[in-house]
């Protein structure tokens, strides 16, 4: 059962429960958390009673971490005690819980168990509460099938889209095609050649001989 060992002031002011928690108000330590709806005292004997019963659900599948420590004493006068003569004895040892504080975090468990676990430590808890970090009908990015081919119905595909949206489709594809493959990144750009320009070597290629031009006829020379 948590109390403290040493303490400078044995009986302390009772103070009052306004505001809320600034401090202590996000996870830290788990995956899940049971967060305070309302401000309330809770007795070491609540914590010790949340915590076992949270362990015996989880046995030895998850971890419990406890956020809040009972470090604020409760004086109480003995019974049929007249009014006066000083304060009484401390009686016990409380936490000032306030809206907004993690009460109990929760790790290595399913968000099921975790909220299972939750409810029952509720039960033994003197004010409202809430979970954190469980969030229900959202499915994890690695629970997502991606679809393939084989397995597309019709409709799903290009080649079941019906309505307007095919004619564009498919006049897209058609266009794709009638261009040809596109270049790689980075490679030269393919240049034609004119109408009626002889085709172009390859490079390392021999020189072509070039043609004969037709021999001209010597002067002064004709029939005799």
């Amino acid at each position: 059962m948590l109390l403290p060992a040493r303490v400078k002031w044995r009986k302390l002011h009772r103070g009052r429960r306004t505001g809320v928690a600034t401090q202590g108000n996000d996870l830290a330590f788990g995956e899940f958390g049971l967060q305070a709806s309302e401000a309330a005292w809770m007795t070491n004997r609540q914590i010790e009673a949340a915590r076992r019963v949270m362990t015996r659900f989880v046995r030895r599948g998850g971890q419990v971490f406890i956020r809040v420590f009972p470090d604020k004493s409760v004086t109480k006068k003995p019974a049929e005690t007249r009014m006066g003569s000083g304060k009484g004895a401390p009686e016990g040892w409380v936490a000032v819980i306030k809206p907004g504080r993690v009460l109990f975090e929760m790790g290595g468990v399913t968000p099921e168990m975790a909220k299972r676990a939750f409810q029952l430590a509720a039960y033994k808890l003197p004010l409202k509460t809430r979970t954190l970090g469980i969030k229900s009908g959202v499915k994890a990015a690695a629970d997502v099938k991606i679809k393939g081919p084989a397995e597309l119905k019709p409709g799903e595909g290009v080649e079941g889209i019906a309505g307007a949206g095919a004619a564009p489709v498919a006049a897209g594809a058609a266009a794709a095609a009638a261009r040809g493959p596109k270049a790689a990144p980075g490679a030269a750009p393919s240049i034609k050649p004119a109408p009626g320009a002889a085709p172009k070597a390859a490079p390392g290629a021999a020189p072509r001989a070039a043609a004969a031009a037709p021999a001209k006829p010597a002067k002064g020379g004709g029939k005799k």
